[in-house]
C-alpha cells in the first residue's frame, strides 16, 4: 500500500469543518520496542466478564479495536505508547511521541493499527512487527475524531466527530453541530440527512452487515439506525447515560458504552438491553466486537474488559 497523500473533503456551510482521506505513504520515524506486561484478570467470569488491569496506574485506555487475528489494540491518553492485548498479555508499544485525545483507531487488512495523534497533527500506523510510521497533516486541525480504514486500504478520519466506510466504499460521517448524517459515494456525490431529534449531539457511528448505519445521539440519550432513507431512534433506558462509542457485531447487534451509567448497551431487534459492568467505578469509553461476537471495551479507570459472546447474546 503506497499512500499518495492526504486529501480534505469540506462540508461547506456546515460548521463541522472537515473530513479527511488518507491514501497511505511516508517513512518510518520510530521503531517500537514493546515491554510485555501480563494483564490482571478480574473475578467476574461467572457474569461473562473478564477484565485486564493496565500495567501502570497512569495508563488510561481510550479507543479499542480487534484485528482479524484476535489481537486487541487500544490507544492510551497522554502516553507515548499504544497498547496491545494478545494471549492474555498486555504489551505497550512505544511510539516515540505523547498523544492526547487518541479517539481514532482502526486496523487494516494486514493487521497494522492506525490511530490519530491530535497533538502531533498526524495519522500514525503501527505495523505488526512494531514499526511506527507517522504521516503529518498539512494544515492545522482543531480536534481529530474517529478513524476508519476502507476495503481498498484508504484511511478516512474525521474532524472532529466520527466516520465509517461501508464495504462498497461509501463514506458516512456525523456532523454534530449541523445535526446531520453525511454520505459520500465513491464517485464523490455527497448527500446529507437531517436527524429527527433536534440538537441530538451526534457522536460515533458504524455500518452493519446489511449496510444500515448506526449512530449515537449522545445529547438526546438515543441510538439511531438509518436505512432505506429513514431513521429509527431508540431511547436508552438509563437517563443521561453518557453515550461515548458504538460498534456493530457480526450477529447484527449494535453495542455502545454508557460512561456515566457504568454499563454497556445492546440494540437488537429494536430492543435495548443494558449490561452493568462488574465495578461500580467503571467508566466504559471505547467498544469493539470481535469475529466471535465477544464484546471488548476500554475503561478510563485503567482496564480493558471483555464480555463473552455467550453472555452478550443473552441478557
Amino acid at each position: 500500500m503506497r499512500p499518495a497523500g492526504i486529501r480534505r473533503t469540506s462540508f461547506g456551510r456546515f460548521r463541522n469543518p472537515r473530513l479527511w482521506l488518507f491514501v497511505a505513504g511516508g517513512i518510518v520515524v520510530a521503531l517500537a520496542a514493546g515491554a510485555a506486561v501480563t494483564g490482571l484478570i478480574g473475578l467476574w467470569a461467572r457474569w461473562g466478564f473478564v477484565e485486564f488491569k493496565m500495567p501502570s496506574r497512569t495508563d488510561i485506555p481510550v479507543a479499542v479495536v480487534v484485528a482479524r487475528d484476535g489481537t486487541v489494540w487500544f490507544t492510551l491518553e497522554a502516553s507515548d505508547a499504544v497498547g496491545r492485548l494478545r494471549d492474555g498479555v498486555i504489551q505497550k508499544v512505544g511510539t516515540g511521541r505523547e498523544n492526547l485525545e487518541p479517539l481514532g483507531l482502526a486496523v487494516d487488512a494486514e493487521g497494522s493499527a492506525w490511530y490519530t495523534n491530535a497533538r502531533a497533527r498526524s495519522i500514525t500506523r503501527i505495523s505488526a512487527d512494531g514499526a511506527v510510521t507517522s504521516f503529518p497533516l498539512s494544515t492545522p486541525v482543531a480536534r481529530l475524531g474517529r478513524l476508519s480504514v476502507a476495503a481498498d486500504g484508504a484511511v478516512w478520519f474525521a474532524e472532529p466527530t466520527s466516520v465509517a466506510v461501508d464495504p462498497q466504499g461509501t463514506v458516512w460521517a456525523t456532523l454534530q453541530n449541523a445535526n446531520k448524517l453525511a454520505r459520500i459515494r465513491p464517485d464523490g456525490e455527497m448527500a446529507v440527512f437531517e436527524v429527527p431529534t433536534p440538537r441530538s449531539g451526534l457522536g460515533d457511528l458504524a455500518v452493519d452487515g446489511r449496510g444500515a448505519i448506526w449512530l449515537l445521539e449522545s445529547g438526546a440519550n438515543k441510538v439511531a439506525r438509518f436505512a432505506g432513507g429513514r431513521f429509527e431512534e431508540f431511547s436508552v433506558p438509563t437517563p443521561n447515560a453518557g453515550l461515548t462509542a458504538l460498534a456493530v457485531a457480526p450477529d447484527g447487534a449494535a453495542w455502545f458504552t454508557e460512561l456515566r451509567a457504568h454499563k454497556l448497551g445492546r440494540v437488537r431487534d429494536g430492543i435495548i438491553t443494558e449490561f452493568t459492568l462488574p465495578r461500580s467505578d467503571a467508566r466504559p469509553f471505547g467498544i469493539a466486537v470481535d469475529a466471535r461476537n465477544n464484546v471488548w471495551y476500554t475503561d478510563l479507570s485503567g482496564w480493558i474488559g471483555r464480555l463473552a459472546a455467550e453472555r452478550a447474546r443473552g441478557g
